[in-house]
């Protein structure tokens, strides 16, 4: 099959991924649709030494989970909150930053060390379960982000502002660096099991130096945009 045709695969069964968990209603089972479509779809590339098709699968993947996840919680006929993982406590959160300007989001000081338990946390998933659960993780994430941006809607929030400031070029940054290692950290467990040729972690080095450039830009936009940002969403949520 050729790369298009797995990349319009993958994006169909992530879209109806959401419907499909949205009905059924069970918190865990959500992520698990939204990955494994895309944790096949790497391991079918990798093993077939296509590394940079399968980074790119998962960047299409992420997406399709961002517009996927926003549309199905903006537009499902009922309240979503207790299916997203995290979803409520992110938005209250989120929420309660924009209307104050107080919180952890605009603190280099508080959200620098999340970041970096994160980071670590994902590293390791990624190299002990061959991504398998770290990339359900970064589903877990993707959904609750996608819940806050669809919540903006659902508030109110003019459709033109939900679109330019709801996802965060620093979460964009985050979220595209994590991808990328998922599929260079799944490689080394994966390789093993699955028996096929491996040039090892050194061959994926101008991956891994894209993703730590990535995480870099994070934490440098969001330290400086990050209070700029809630004040321009400030007056369009407390109208």
């Amino acid at each position: 099959m050729s790369l298009a045709g797995r990349l319009g695969l993958l994006v169909l069964a992530t879209l109806v991924s959401y419907p499909l968990g949205l009905a059924v209603g069970h918190p865990w089972l959500l992520p698990a649709l939204n990955t494994l479509p895309a944790y096949l779809t790497m391991v079918a590339l990798l093993r077939r030494g296509e590394r940079r098709h399968a980074v790119v699968a998962m960047l299409v993947w992420a997406v399709a989970l961002a517009v996927g996840g926003t549309a199905s919680f903006a537009l499902w006929p009922r309240p979503v909150d207790a299916v997203v993982l995290n979803g409520p406590a992110y938005r209250e959160e989120m929420f309660a930053w924009i209307l104050t300007g107080v919180g952890r989001e605009s603190q280099p000081s508080r959200f620098l060390p999340q970041h970096v338990l994160h980071l670590a946390g994902f590293v390791v998933l990624s190299l002990a379960t061959a991504s398998a659960l770290s990339i359900t993780m970064g589903a877990v994430l993707m959904n609750f982000m996608s819940f806050y941006v669809a919540s903006l809607a659902r508030a109110g929030v003019p459709a033109w502002a939900v679109v330019l400031l709801g996802w965060q070029p620093w979460a964009i940054c985050r979220v595209a660096a994590f991808c990328t290692l998922g599929v260079v950290l799944a490689e080394p467990l994966l390789a093993r099991v699955l028996k096929y040729r491996y040039d090892g972690l050194r061959g994926a080095r101008p991956y891994v130096l894209a993703a730590a450039a990535g995480i870099l830009a994070d934490w440098i936009l969001k330290a400086l945009l990050a209070p700029s940002w809630g004040a321009w969403l400030r007056p369009l949520l407390a109208r």
